[in-house]
């Protein structure tokens, strides 16, 4: 009896394995895949200007996953390293796996009235946290009106 005891006891030890393993009901579910997550560059056009300047800027998201959650409905702020900043927050539909898609290009412009090196910063916020972000330097050289000065 002792010997049916213990091949019994070795079955439902097999038995619930697979189905903790499996994912059947009474066990716990495998973690899902974690989505990758994208990088993002920044660059300025053109990179070295005369002042007055206006300088365009992009920020593209590269690689990993399209429905990468932090990086859905995000806010986005730049920071020009002139002692402004630009804020964007979007309204977005509920996120869905599988089925939101993340947005992969910014482009926006701004204009540096005086000469120097300016580090601009590209951040994605979800609420107060920063989830992804990139910088890039900008070179304003003087230009006629800095003549004299």
């Amino acid at each position: 009896m002792k010997y049916h005891g213990r091949v019994l006891a070795t079955t439902l030890g097999t038995a619930l394995a697979t189905a903790v393993l499996s994912g059947a009901p009474g066990g716990t579910q495998p973690d899902k895949p974690r989505a990758k997550k994208p990088s993002i560059s920044l660059r300025a056009t053109p990179a070295v200007s005369f002042a007055p300047a206006r300088i365009v800027l992009s920020a593209d998201v590269k690689g990993g996953s399209d429905d990468y959650e932090e990086f859905y409905c995000a806010s986005v702020a730049w920071e020009w390293g002139d002692g402004t900043e630009s804020q964007k927050a979007t309204d977005c539909d509920p996120y869905e796996t599988g089925k939101s898609q993340i947005q992969r290009h910014y482009t926006i412009d701004h204009r540096y009235e005086y000469s120097g090196e300016y580090r601009v910063v590209f951040k994605l916020k979800r609420v107060d946290k920063v989830v992804g972000a990139a910088s890039t330097l900008v070179r304003v050289r003087p230009g006629v009106r800095d003549i004299g000065q």
